[in-house]
């Protein structure tokens, strides 16, 4: 394992170290502001299209009902349970926003990673994170409104020229890249994942020093409702998979999709499209927390295959000897 290696998977940690930092003295990060929160979130969705081709796309007919059934989750589950939790734990409104906000956001695009740590099915990840990113050029907007509308002004249009911007004109551009420019492609791929860390560490350390008074305002309820929001993705993807299809790493797979949102996303469409400032602080908060369970979780699932491929290789063993 390279240093890039490495340091990309210390993502969680990054992200940690540096929201204490924002906490405690807020300029340290908040220079990071303005254009430069969009730019870097067009950098981290470019480097998702480097990675993606054509094949990826054509992956969908070999996983219908699977990837229908994630996508499914991903956009039913998530916004309503975002919805659910900001009622529960009675946010005040820019924060109940924004808390739906990142839920009705597509998957992360960490989480091919995790499920690649967690020895998941990682064509089926990469399938579900490509739909889920260009079904929200539509889906986020209008789940936000939809859901969010009673609470404040909810700007639709603002929201789904963002999304473009943001989401499929990089992406675009990362598949062009690809398949036109492979010399090129094989250059910056390799540092890619590092640039992503860093700009998603970057995003979300300058919202938790801007919202720091808010967030110590909000306390608990806050942190609750946005662990409660991923804790839940994650296991309601895992239970409903099970009880679909039986099959356990396709349900590891679609919790990681549904768990993790794309937290940068639901950052950059918060501060672009709403007065507020603090709405986009659910979002910063969630980039930290599905990082955290995520990374558990790859922890857990590696150590359970890497046991269940012994157990089998000892049992195959045994057999030959019978025989």
């Amino acid at each position: 394992m390279n240093i890039i290696d490495a340091i990309t998977r210390g993502f969680p940690a990054w992200v940690l170290i540096a929201s204490i930092i924002a906490l405690a003295y807020p300029p340290a990060f908040t220079w990071f502001s303005g254009w430069m929160i969009p730019a870097g979130l067009g950098m981290i969705m470019l480097g998702m299209g480097v990675t993606l081709t054509i094949d990826d796309f054509r992956r969908v007919a070999r996983f219908p009902g699977r990837v229908a059934a994630g996508v499914a989750l991903q956009y039913g589950v998530m916004p309503a349970l975002g919805w659910c939790l900001a009622s529960l734990y009675g946010l005040p409104a820019p924060l109940a926003v924004g808390l739906i906000l990142v839920a009705s956001c597509p998957g992360g695009t960490a989480s091919n990673v995790i499920c690649y740590l967690a020895k998941g099915d990682v064509p089926l990840s990469v399938t579900m994170t490509s739909i889920s990113t260009l079904l929200a050029i539509a889906a986020t907007p209008f789940f936000a409104t939809l859901l969010a509308g009673s609470r404040v002004d909810v700007p639709a249009l603002g929201l789904f020229l963002t999304t473009v911007q943001v989401v499929l004109v990089p992406v675009a551009a990362g598949v062009i890249m690809n398949r036109y420019l492979p010399r090129l492609t094989a250059r910056v791929l390799p540092v890619m994942p590092l640039v992503a860390v860093l700009f998603i560490t970057l995003i979300v350390a300058s919202i938790i020093g801007a919202g720091r008074e808010e967030i110590l305002r909000a306390g608990w309820r806050l942190v609750a409702a946005v662990f409660s929001l991923h804790a839940g993705g994650f296991l309601l993807g895992y239970l409903a998979t099970i009880a679909l299809t039986r099959d356990v790493l396709a349900a590891r797979t679609i919790s990681i999709e549904v768990g993790m949102q794309n937290s940068g996303l639901g950052a950059v469409l918060a501060r672009t499209n709403f007065a507020n400032p603090a709405t986009a602080i659910p979002s910063a908060i969630s980039s930290l927390f599905h990082s955290l369970i995520a990374s558990l979780l790859a922890a857990w699932w590696k150590r359970s295959a890497d046991t269940y491929r012994i157990h089998d290789q000892t049992e195959s063993q045994e057999q030959a000897i019978y025989r």
